[in-house]
């Protein structure tokens, strides 16, 4: 009995001294961690680890893609957080996950960009079981490999009570705003507008997102000639458009996300 719990006690402090440096603060892209300190679910905070050169895309500016994707809920890795590693097919080609609460019972899925060796990108959606980071849904892959997707980000975009996804279909070369509406288990397509971009090659951050200045969420990105700042709303099924402003750099799309008149 003794030396069982001897044992016990050796095993936890084994497990307690493992997490006395959080994954978090190890990973190579130390840019991608994201924490939503509002939430009382199980997954507060979110990272992409693991590089890999398998998937040479260049898109974000970087030589090599993540292939593991962590979360901080409890799980195989003790308390240190749990991760899951792709395939070899695939990569995690995105900035930073995404925190959203997408089926309201008070923990956030992770939303990320997904790509495939031969098929492209697609939006993926990312699920925790209580013991198990599983996939919940995901778009279509674009089709081709080296195609890539943008997210804007998520919200109940129409106020109907169901939340949307909003990504640019390849922001350099199709520059079509597409959004998803999210149910468990699915995403289906409910809208799309051409002619609008948030991303230009080789830049390491994703234009815009998703502002509420009072009247409902709001998409905000550029357009495809990158001379305007446009702001996006979804309306009985379709996407309306205006502009809010002359493009001129990041602090004329920090002042419309931000709700400031220009």
């Amino acid at each position: 009995m003794r030396a069982a719990a001897a044992f016990a006690l050796c095993l936890l402090a084994v497990r307690a001294a493992a997490c006395e440096i959080s994954p978090a603060d190890e990973t190579a892209y130390p840019g991608s961690v994201v924490t939503d300190a509002e939430t009382r679910g199980a997954i507060a905070r979110a990272w992409f680890d693991a590089p890999v050169a398998r998937y040479r895309h260049f898109v974000l500016s970087r030589d090599s893609e993540p292939e593991a994707l962590w979360v901080d809920a409890p799980g195989n890795h003790g308390n240190c957080g749990h991760r899951i590693v792709l395939d070899d097919a695939h990569v995690f080609e995105d900035v930073a996950p995404r925190l959203v609460d997408l089926d309201g019972d008070g923990t956030n899925e992770v939303i990320v960009v997904r790509s495939h060796a031969g098929q492209g990108a697609q939006l993926a959606v990312y699920r925790w079981t209580g013991r198990d980071l599983v996939l919940d849904a995901a778009t279509p892959y674009i089709g081709r490999p080296h195609r890539w997707l943008a997210p804007v980000g998520a919200a109940d975009l129409d106020g109907d009570g169901a939340m949307e996804l909003a990504y640019v279909d390849r922001p350099h070369l199709a520059r079509i705003l597409r959004v998803w509406r999210y149910a468990p288990g699915r995403l289906t397509e409910v809208a799309a507008a051409r002619g609008l971009s948030n991303h230009r090659i080789g830049e390491s951050a994703i234009t815009g997102g998703v502002r509420d200045c009072g009247a409902g969420p709001e998409m905000v990105t550029a357009d495809a000639a990158w001379e305007h700042v446009i702001v996006t709303r979804l309306e009985a099924g379709r996407l309306v458009s205006r502009r809010a402003g002359p493009f001129d750099g990041a602090g004329s799309v920090g002042a419309v996300m931000a709700c400031k008149t220009r």
